[in-house]
């Protein structure tokens, strides 16, 4: 609505322009005049609002208080009154001449190769700046990974946010240059005696051609910086051995289940961190914001980066967003990136040289699902669940499929936690009368950046919507945790619960860099593991380098899986003896092998090795 009201403005001031400003009246000029007012009234009123205002959600009436339409359309009428007396005065009183331009065609070549530098020099800027604060520390990795992957099913708000912040703002800032740019008057100055060229169309032209080029230098080389895209570059040219010296094939090594299979329910937490704990447990927040997931530590294993207290795992190359973490912990392995492109987007190529946890467990006669609230196309995760353990998969697609939700259902990346959890607990009851030793996957989304989504059903205790987000969402945690806990098959059953990245929502954490020696981590909890898992050593639960990859054999332990070795792909099995590799050979240095180019990985895993059965 409120775009619309802005085209009608724009227009109102364009037939002005056209009866009180314009000389000419042929029909190009008019045209002309319609499409520059209306588009720049529109850009100037986007500008006021996102750079002075600093609002947020512009064209979205809903996300406001009611009488915010009524600010958004006076705003756009002063600021289309204030362009009408500005173009009604430059032209009453002109400063410049019309200049004759001799070589019209290298004056319209200087002008388009100006305007194509100018904006893609603000795109990279601007894009930059909207991928930080949007999505907080982006990797290079996970830029090009997912340049490369599918991107069905994302959020609208992804596009919508993307739209309000570097294309408007790119268009916006272009369109000011072009104001100055294009122009082909020579800037004079009168007085009674004589006329003198203050600026020459040349030296406009000569101007605008510097700007120009700066402004894709400094934008390129903001975003380079920012990115680290150098950094990779480099490394990408150094080969490493780290993994295939470190490398634990699941297929050569020997894995011994127990008489009695167990069943694994394993829990993927939106961005679940340890940090929303209160700052007396060890958190940043005033308040306990997971108070429900803290107590429930205490009847589990929580492995800790810290020496007490709730911890996590240490951040890891390749492994700081959703999909990554799941291909983490199912292969021991990164996610890296391809030496060719759409290797994760392709059914029959998402991993394929790799044994999954879903492959082991298939092989041991398991029943396999996997829920999400969103799409599973995203990312790819549809073809790495079905290539690596049939998975029966119900996503926002075949929710709609089975009649849970309408057609046209679609909430936040699909449907809230508050259906997944119900949708849950149906598919559970499924998998237990079906006799088999049972593997459930899910995830959850309502914590996902940049602010969560409320439940109308959760109270709101916080001013801040993202806090109310993650209150809500670990008490609906706690309490589908309790309802299988009734289950007549919880007695034989495993739940892990995890975070399976830091949150990405900046805004929320301003201010927690400035708090020295503080390390965010996430939430993790293995509840009711295998007979002699719980009495493990408490110093094999705390003061621990460990990463996410580390959970692919510790989830086949955790349901009693005895793995030779204790280790699969580089991950290591947390409940043994043995060392993690961050341990074994530090943290920095793990990472910045991980970071290069990996001929094993890319001849091994990112092609088919023929694994075999376990």
């Amino acid at each position: 609505m409120l775009i619309a009201i802005g085209i009608i403005i724009g227009l109102l001031i364009s037939i002005a322009d056209i009866v009180f400003v314009l000389k000419s009246r042929r029909v190009k000029g008019i045209i002309h005049a319609l499409v520059r007012d209306t588009v720049l009234i529109n850009l100037f009123h986007y500008g006021v609002m996102k750079y002075i205002f600093r609002t947020e959600n512009i064209y979205s009436v809903s996300a406001h208080e009611n009488t915010y339409w009524l600010l958004s359309i006076g705003m756009c009428l002063a600021v289309a009154v204030i362009y009408f007396l500005a173009i009604f005065l430059l032209h009453k009183f002109s400063l410049g001449e019309k200049s004759e331009i001799k070589r019209k065609k290298g004056n319209v070549a200087v002008k388009i190769i100006g305007l194509l530098l100018f904006a893609l020099g603000v795109a990279a800027l601007t894009g930059t700046v909207w991928g930080k604060d949007f999505f907080g520390d982006l990797t290079p990795d996970q830029i090009l990974i997912n340049l490369n992957s599918p991107t069905e099913g994302t959020d609208a708000s992804v596009y919508i946010s993307a739209i309000e912040g570097p294309f408007l703002s790119t268009a916006l800032f272009t369109a000011i240059y072009c104001l100055f740019a294009f122009s082909d008057r020579k800037f004079v100055f009168r007085n009674k005696e004589k006329t003198v060229t203050v600026l020459p169309v040349i030296a406009l032209r000569a101007i605008s051609l510097v700007l120009a080029v700066s402004m894709l230098a400094g934008g390129c080389a903001y975003g380079i910086n920012q990115f680290q895209l150098v950094q990779l570059y480099h490394s990408y040219l150094t080969a490493s051995e780290f993994i295939e010296e470190n490398f634990a094939d699941p297929n050569t090594v020997k894995l011994t289940f127990p008489e009695e299979k167990r069943n694994l329910i394993h829990i993927y937490l939106e961005s679940m961190e340890n940090t929303f704990l209160s700052k007396e447990l060890g958190g940043f927040c005033e308040d306990n914001l997971i108070p429900h997931l803290y107590d429930l530590s205490f009847e589990g294993i929580s492995f800790s980066n810290k020496e007490e207290g709730l911890g996590g795992f240490l951040e890891s190359t390749g492994a700081g967003w959703s999909v990554a973490s799941m291909v983490n912990m199912g292969t021991g392995l990164p996610m890296k990136v391809p030496d060719k492109q759409n290797q994760y987007g392709d059914a029959d190529n998402f991993l394929p040289g790799v044994t999954a946890i879903g492959d082991i467990l298939k092989a041991q006669g398991y029943e396999q699902t996997v829920m999400f609230g969103a799409n599973a196309d995203f990312g790819g995760l549809t073809y790495y669940f079905k290539s690596h353990g049939d998975f029966t998969i119900i996503d926002h697609k075949e929710a709609k499929k089975r009649g849970y939700i309408p057609q046209n259902y679609k909430v936040f990346w699909g449907y809230e936690d508050d259906k997944l959890y119900e949708y849950a607990k149906e598919e559970l009851i499924r998998l237990y009368e079906t006799g088999k030793p049972f593997h459930f996957m899910m995830e959850t989304a309502d914590t996902h950046t940049p602010e969560g989504y409320l439940s109308p059903k959760a109270p709101k205790p916080y001013d801040d919507k993202y806090a109310n987000a993650v209150r809500y969402s670990q008490e609906e945690t706690y309490n589908f945790v309790r309802w299988i806990q009734e289950q007549p098959f919880y007695e034989n059953t495993t739940i892990v619960l995890i975070g399976d990245h830091l949150s990405m929502a900046k805004k929320f954490f301003e201010g927690l860099d400035g708090i020295k020696k503080y390390h965010r981590t996430c939430y993790n909890l293995i509840l009711n593991p295998a007979e002699g898992l719980s009495d493990v050593n408490e110093d094999r639960l705390f003061d621990r380098d460990w990463a996410v990859f580390d959970m692919f054999p510790t989830l086949l332990a955790s349901i009693g899986v005895e793995i030779e070795g204790d280790r699969l792909g580089i991950g290591t099995n947390l409940f043994s003896d043995r060392d993690t590799v961050f341990e074994e050979f530090g943290v920095d240095f793990v990472n910045d092998e991980l970071v290069k180019r990996s001929n094993f990985y890319n001849f091994n895993i990112l092609i088919s090795n023929n694994k075999g059965e376990q």
